[in-house]
């Protein structure tokens, strides 16, 4: 595997920081959020400098029951050749549930779901991975992901998943230690048993994040400072192998340029001391799990693990009944943060929305996404959730009302629509006339 060295996470937020921070090997870019025929000047300056580009993707889904997306994979594909990128990476998580396997709506999470432990699980997950390899040009790698709650009637700890996992498909591993933190503290699991239970060989390179805690749940927020707990486990990990390379994640709250320079010292610093822990301590070994069974007709297998992430999801954004063996203090917790999160990136994809509502904004759109879940992407979703709004009778200020019917209308059309006063006067003569 490639050496990587140290890197961070490329946001379009610290591109001028990033570029100027001493000691950067490689970055990592959203996927979904780089356009191969528009690549950002930044990236472009860091490519010319020698700097490596691996892009991130975020919404394939390689957990779900259904199988890969041809259309995600070409364009991840796409991606990684305009980038020059030496691999890709994902991750072990579901996005979206539903559809022709459960004759059900197809509902959309617009988050990162876990994947139950299971040899279902396990069957379709090693099925779809081996697909994604197919269709990409460089090597795959998958990332273990934090979670809020736990799946009942587990079988296997992430450790001995992630082990099968390696063993049956040849993916790479994308370790996350702040993923590990955030599921010792929500579900109990011990991070050093993950990681010697891990087939170290595999792992591609490692994340680092900070998050924070409320009520007893910790929220992965990457927009926190890193924790102590994070690196020692990044130290433990460095103990037992020297990852071919570590980057730091932050996707919000940006701090100063100086402050992510002191994180990634720290960083650097639980490395050198997870190396010096090596050569004074046994070396330790790896648990290697019994081999999954082969099967050879994994429909079944499909058919089980998608009503059961169907259920579990339509409990989360539609508000069903919580399925049987969960915590439902706990599904409450991830209703809540995915309806939080959708607010946020709405807020973000359409920034015209909370400009336009105000205060108000908020407080609307969670209500709107408590009673209707997320059908499309997050673009998709502003313009529902404005269409709503509108039919509903509010927002109850005139001029807000006209406001957001005016944006609303300017974006859901198939051109966008005219300034010029004697164009809009025609069409609204039409609609009038066509009404009559």
């Amino acid at each position: 595997m490639e050496r990587l060295g140290t890197g961070i996470g490329w946001r379009p937020e610290i591109a001028d920081a990033v570029e100027r921070m001493p000691g950067i090997d490689w970055v990592e870019a959203v996927a979904e959020n780089v356009c191969p025929g528009h690549l950002p000047d930044s990236l472009l300056r860091l490519r010319e400098r020698g700097v490596t580009v691996i892009p991130h993707g975020v919404s394939l889904g390689l957990g779900g029951a259904d199988r890969p997306d041809e259309s995600r994979l070409t364009a991840l594909a796409e991606r990684a050749e305009a980038l020059g990128s030496p691999l890709v990476t994902e991750h072990i998580a579901f996005v979206r549930a539903g559809g022709p396997l459960t004759a059900s709506p197809l509902l959309e999470a617009g988050h990162l779901l876990p994947v139950p432990r299971t040899r279902d699980a396990l069957d379709v997950l090693c099925e779809n991975i081996r697909t994604a390899q197919d269709a990409l040009p460089v090597p795959l790698a998958v990332e273990n992901i934090a979670a809020l709650l736990a799946w009942p009637g587990e079988e296997m700890t992430e450790g001995q998943f992630l082990y099968e996992l390696a063993d049956r498909t040849g993916v790479r591993l994308l370790i996350d230690v702040a993923n590990l933190h955030t599921n010792h503290v929500n579900r109990g699991e011990d991070p050093a048993k993950a990681l010697a239970e891990l087939p170290v060989e595999a792992i591609a390179y490692v994340h680092v994040a900070g998050g924070v805690e409320r009520d007893g749940v910790w929220h992965d927020s990457h927009a926190h400072p890193v924790p102590t707990p994070v690196l020692d486990i990044l130290t433990d990990l460095a103990s037992r192998v020297s990852p071919p390379g570590v980057l730091l994640e932050r996707d919000d709250n940006f701090p100063e340029p100086a402050e992510l320079e002191r994180e990634l010292m720290s960083i650097r610093g639980a490395l050198v001391k997870g190396r010096v822990r090596a050569t004074t301590t046994e070396e330790p070994t790896s648990v290697t799990p019994p081999a999954a069974p082969l099967t050879s007709d994994s429909a079944p297998a499909r058919q089980r693990v998608a009503l059961a992430q169907t259920a579990l999801l339509s409990a989360l954004v539609a508000g069903t009944p919580v399925p049987e063996g969960f915590d439902r203090v706990r599904l409450g917790v991830q209703a809540r943060a995915l309806g939080a999160k959708r607010a946020d990136v709405v807020a973000k994809v359409a920034p015209e929305l909370p400009e336009i509502l105000g205060d108000g904004y908020r407080p609307a759109f969670l209500a709107y996404a408590h009673t209707h879940p997320m059908t499309g992407g997050y673009r998709r979703d502003a313009l529902d959730f404005a269409g709503q709004l509108l039919l509903s009778g509010g927002p109850e200020n005139a001029e807000v009302r006209r406001e957001l019917r005016e944006w609303w209308l300017e974006r859901s059309g198939p051109v966008p629509r005219a300034t010029r006063p004697r164009v809009r006067l025609a069409r609204a003569t039409r609609r009038v006339l066509l009404r009559r």
